[in-house]
């Protein structure tokens, strides 16, 4: 296997022909971040023969990651779940749900006849990517019920269907 090594400075936005060039029908190119080059703006090319003779661009790119979930956000969230019995954070709000999802776990609560509180997190993409990571669940909507989490709509539907959720609802709503 061949490969080859090549440092150019990155144009803004690279024209077709310039990526035709590279990219020859034996070949993959790879970009990366080179942090150890003088320039901070160079650029490292590593083209490397393709097994199937497809053409591919890939960019792998260096980034830091960062906690969403800051210690006061952390506070807030604990402060507002635990203080509610029942408590949905979704897309939209009860009344006008921008998400379908959001709309039939509504519905649920509703028909349950639980008094409920909603959380538009569409209005605060802070709140949002700090409730994933607090919830360790990646969508919305995000149901609470006795200051723990309870899952999102999948989980509400079949503990609805089961009669799981009327149950958690009345022992919450008595303690």
């Amino acid at each position: 296997m061949t490969t080859m090594t090549m440092r150019i400075a990155p144009p803004s936005q690279p024209p077709s022909s310039a990526i035709a060039e590279l990219r020859t029908p034996s070949a993959s190119l790879f970009r990366r971040f080179s942090p150890s080059s003088s320039s901070p703006a160079a650029l490292s090319y590593t083209i490397l023969p393709h097994k199937f003779n497809l053409p591919v661009l890939r960019r792998r790119s260096s980034f830091r990651c960062f906690s969403a979930l800051s210690p006061e956000l952390k506070t807030t969230i604990d402060k507002v779940v635990t203080s509610h019995k029942v408590i949905l954070f979704m897309k939209g709000t009860r009344d006008f749900p921008q998400c379908g999802f959001s709309n039939t776990v509504v519905q649920i609560l509703r028909s349950a006849n639980v008094p409920f509180e909603t959380i538009n997190i569409l209005e605060n993409e802070f709140l949002r990517q700090g409730l994933k990571e607090y919830s360790s669940w990646p969508t919305f909507p995000q149901l609470y019920i006795d200051g723990e989490f309870f899952g999102g709509c999948d989980i509400t539907v079949e503990a609805f269907k089961s009669g799981e959720l009327q149950e958690t609802l009345e022992k919450a709503m008595c303690s």
